[in-house]
Protein backbone atom coordinates (compact mmCIF):
# COMPACT_ATOMS: atom_id res chain seq x y z
CA UNK A 1 0.00 0.00 0.00
CA UNK A 2 1.34 3.45 -0.92
CA UNK A 3 2.05 6.00 1.74
CA UNK A 4 -0.32 8.92 1.73
CA UNK A 5 1.17 12.40 1.70
CA UNK A 6 0.37 14.12 4.96
CA UNK A 7 -0.40 17.78 5.51
CA UNK A 8 2.56 17.86 7.88
CA UNK A 9 4.86 16.57 5.13
CA UNK A 10 3.69 19.29 2.73
CA UNK A 11 4.04 21.99 5.38
CA UNK A 12 7.57 20.91 6.30
CA UNK A 13 8.46 20.74 2.59
CA UNK A 14 7.45 24.40 2.28
CA UNK A 15 9.33 25.38 5.44
CA UNK A 16 12.48 23.59 4.26
CA UNK A 17 12.22 25.24 0.82
CA UNK A 18 12.03 28.61 2.58
CA UNK A 19 15.10 27.73 4.68
CA UNK A 20 16.99 26.75 1.51
CA UNK A 21 15.98 30.09 -0.06
CA UNK A 22 17.04 32.17 2.94
CA UNK A 23 20.19 30.14 3.54
CA UNK A 24 21.20 30.88 -0.03
CA UNK A 25 20.92 34.61 0.69
CA UNK A 26 23.73 34.48 3.24
CA UNK A 27 26.70 34.40 0.91
CA UNK A 28 30.11 35.72 -0.02
CA UNK A 29 30.23 36.40 -3.79
CA UNK A 30 33.31 35.48 -5.81
CA UNK A 31 33.35 37.48 -9.07
CA UNK A 32 34.38 35.75 -12.29
CA UNK A 33 35.59 37.38 -15.52
CA UNK A 34 32.79 35.73 -17.54
CA UNK A 35 29.26 34.70 -16.58
CA UNK A 36 27.56 34.92 -13.21
CA UNK A 37 29.66 35.09 -10.07
CA UNK A 38 30.07 32.04 -7.92
CA UNK A 39 29.71 32.26 -4.15
CA UNK A 40 30.15 30.66 -0.76
CA UNK A 41 26.69 30.30 0.86
CA UNK A 42 24.66 28.40 3.45
CA UNK A 43 21.89 27.11 1.17
CA UNK A 44 23.45 23.68 0.65
CA UNK A 45 23.24 22.94 4.38
CA UNK A 46 19.46 23.21 4.12
CA UNK A 47 19.35 21.26 0.85
CA UNK A 48 20.98 18.32 2.63
CA UNK A 49 18.83 18.79 5.73
CA UNK A 50 15.77 18.60 3.48
CA UNK A 51 16.89 15.19 2.25
CA UNK A 52 17.47 13.96 5.79
CA UNK A 53 14.24 15.30 7.29
CA UNK A 54 11.84 14.63 4.41
CA UNK A 55 13.39 11.74 2.50
CA UNK A 56 14.31 11.64 -1.16
CA UNK A 57 11.28 13.03 -3.01
CA UNK A 58 10.06 15.77 -0.69
CA UNK A 59 13.61 16.57 0.40
CA UNK A 60 14.63 16.93 -3.23
CA UNK A 61 11.62 19.13 -3.90
CA UNK A 62 12.45 21.40 -0.96
CA UNK A 63 16.07 21.72 -2.09
CA UNK A 64 15.09 22.33 -5.71
CA UNK A 65 12.22 24.75 -5.08
CA UNK A 66 14.07 26.91 -2.54
CA UNK A 67 17.13 27.15 -4.79
CA UNK A 68 15.01 27.71 -7.91
CA UNK A 69 13.24 30.70 -6.38
CA UNK A 70 16.51 32.14 -5.10
CA UNK A 71 17.92 32.05 -8.64
CA UNK A 72 14.65 33.18 -10.22
CA UNK A 73 14.56 36.31 -8.07
CA UNK A 74 18.22 37.21 -8.67
CA UNK A 75 18.93 38.74 -12.11
CA UNK A 76 22.46 37.36 -12.02
CA UNK A 77 21.24 33.76 -11.76
CA UNK A 78 17.78 33.80 -13.39
CA UNK A 79 18.90 31.99 -16.55
CA UNK A 80 20.31 29.14 -14.46
CA UNK A 81 17.16 28.62 -12.35
CA UNK A 82 15.83 25.52 -14.22
CA UNK A 83 19.24 23.84 -13.98
CA UNK A 84 19.51 24.83 -10.34
CA UNK A 85 16.14 23.23 -9.62
CA UNK A 86 17.25 19.94 -11.20
CA UNK A 87 20.73 19.87 -9.68
CA UNK A 88 19.62 20.82 -6.15
CA UNK A 89 16.68 18.41 -6.39
CA UNK A 90 19.17 15.63 -7.11
CA UNK A 91 21.34 16.74 -4.17
CA UNK A 92 18.45 16.49 -1.71
CA UNK A 93 17.03 13.36 -3.37
CA UNK A 94 20.30 11.41 -3.25
CA UNK A 95 21.04 12.53 0.29
CA UNK A 96 17.61 11.33 1.42
CA UNK A 97 17.84 8.10 -0.59
CA UNK A 98 21.31 7.11 0.62
CA UNK A 99 20.42 7.95 4.25
CA UNK A 100 17.52 5.50 3.98
CA UNK A 101 19.39 2.58 2.39
CA UNK A 102 18.62 -0.82 3.82
CA UNK A 103 15.44 0.32 5.53
CA UNK A 104 17.25 2.82 7.73
CA UNK A 105 15.50 6.05 8.53
CA UNK A 106 18.49 8.40 8.41
CA UNK A 107 19.54 7.39 11.91
CA UNK A 108 23.06 6.10 11.17
CA UNK A 109 25.52 9.00 11.47
CA UNK A 110 28.25 7.35 9.35
CA UNK A 111 25.80 6.58 6.56
CA UNK A 112 24.36 10.07 6.87
CA UNK A 113 27.79 11.63 6.33
CA UNK A 114 28.15 9.45 3.22
CA UNK A 115 24.65 10.50 2.11
CA UNK A 116 25.47 14.17 2.55
CA UNK A 117 28.79 13.79 0.71
CA UNK A 118 27.13 11.82 -2.10
CA UNK A 119 24.40 14.41 -2.60
CA UNK A 120 26.88 17.26 -2.46
CA UNK A 121 29.35 15.59 -4.82
CA UNK A 122 26.59 14.94 -7.36
CA UNK A 123 25.67 18.61 -7.29
CA UNK A 124 29.31 19.73 -7.70
CA UNK A 125 29.85 17.47 -10.73
CA UNK A 126 26.64 18.65 -12.41
CA UNK A 127 27.25 22.34 -11.64
CA UNK A 128 30.88 22.28 -12.74
CA UNK A 129 30.12 20.22 -15.85
CA UNK A 130 27.34 22.60 -16.93
CA UNK A 131 29.59 25.63 -16.45
CA UNK A 132 32.47 24.07 -18.36
CA UNK A 133 30.25 23.07 -21.29
CA UNK A 134 28.73 26.58 -21.39
CA UNK A 135 32.19 28.16 -21.53
CA UNK A 136 33.22 25.87 -24.38
CA UNK A 137 29.97 26.59 -26.23
CA UNK A 138 30.77 30.31 -25.94
CA UNK A 139 33.98 29.41 -27.76
CA UNK A 140 36.13 30.33 -24.80
CA UNK A 141 39.72 29.21 -24.98
CA UNK A 142 40.47 26.11 -22.93
CA UNK A 143 42.89 27.71 -20.45
CA UNK A 144 40.49 30.51 -19.32
CA UNK A 145 37.61 28.00 -19.26
CA UNK A 146 39.65 25.74 -16.97
CA UNK A 147 40.55 28.73 -14.76
CA UNK A 148 36.90 29.64 -14.31
CA UNK A 149 36.06 25.98 -13.72
CA UNK A 150 38.75 25.75 -11.01
CA UNK A 151 37.31 28.81 -9.22
CA UNK A 152 33.76 27.42 -9.36
CA UNK A 153 34.87 23.99 -8.18
CA UNK A 154 36.86 25.51 -5.29
CA UNK A 155 33.83 27.53 -4.17
CA UNK A 156 31.54 24.50 -4.58
CA UNK A 157 33.91 22.27 -2.61
CA UNK A 158 34.03 24.87 0.16
CA UNK A 159 30.21 25.03 0.18
CA UNK A 160 30.08 21.24 0.12
CA UNK A 161 32.50 20.67 2.97
CA UNK A 162 30.69 23.22 5.15
CA UNK A 163 27.30 21.69 4.25
CA UNK A 164 28.35 18.09 4.94
CA UNK A 165 30.06 18.93 8.24
CA UNK A 166 27.14 21.02 9.56
CA UNK A 167 24.09 19.26 8.12
CA UNK A 168 24.54 15.86 9.78
CA UNK A 169 24.88 17.01 13.42
CA UNK A 170 22.19 19.64 12.85
CA UNK A 171 19.89 16.94 11.50
CA UNK A 172 20.31 14.83 14.63
CA UNK A 173 19.36 17.83 16.78
CA UNK A 174 16.28 18.49 14.61
CA UNK A 175 15.38 14.80 14.56
CA UNK A 176 15.51 14.59 18.36
CA UNK A 177 13.29 17.69 18.65
CA UNK A 178 10.77 16.28 16.15
CA UNK A 179 10.70 12.92 17.95
CA UNK A 180 10.30 14.45 21.40
CA UNK A 181 7.31 16.43 20.14
CA UNK A 182 5.92 13.35 18.36
CA UNK A 183 6.09 15.12 15.00
CA UNK A 184 8.55 12.78 13.26
CA UNK A 185 6.04 9.99 12.65
CA UNK A 186 3.37 12.50 11.51
CA UNK A 187 5.57 13.42 8.55
CA UNK A 188 4.94 9.91 7.22
CA UNK A 189 8.59 9.03 6.59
Amino acid sequence: MKKQTSTMQLAVTGVMAALVFFGSMFSIPIPLPVGPATRIHLGNIFCLLSGFVLGPVFGGLSAGIGSFFFDLLNPQYIADSPFTFCFKFLMGFLCGKIARLGGRNAENMKLDFLAAAGGQLTYIVLYAGKGFVENLLMRMELVPALGILATKVAASLTNGIIAVILSVPLYFVIRRALQSNQLFHKMNL
